[in-house]
């Protein structure tokens, strides 16, 4: 009996130990979009995405984290990432649906980071 008991009781203890490993990982870990995000966005939106860039400026990038950019939804945002909409290209070549929707995801996460 005892002998189980400290048995259990050192494999909780690893149980434990993992998990806070995995979430220590988890939480340093950038969110998907934001490769994708630096790679293809930043020149002309910007690291903030505001769009406050010199190409952006030329481009008439739209700040991301606007509340017109904000209040479309998310099929609406995927369909001009993928396609484009005026001076912005299309990324359908570049990007397939699941890339396109960890960006979408990193876009809606630009508002709350630049909040705080």
């Amino acid at each position: 009996m005892e002998r189980s008991l400290r048995s259990a009781t050192w494999l909780l203890f690893l149980f434990l130990a993992l998990a806070a490993q995995l979430t220590a990982q988890a939480a340093g870990k950038p969110a998907p979009g934001a490769s994708i995000f630096k790679a293809k966005c930043t020149l002309c939106h910007g690291p903030d995405g505001s769009g406050n860039t010199a190409l952006g400026k030329q481009m008439q990038a739209a700040n991301l984290r606007s509340k017109e950019v904000q209040k479309l939804s998310d099929v609406e945002m995927r369909k001009i990432v993928h396609d484009g909409q005026a001076n912005m290209p299309g990324f359908s070549d570049q990007l397939n649906s699941e890339e396109i929707g960890h960006v979408v995801r990193y876009i809606r996460a630009l508002v709350k980071t630049t909040k705080q």
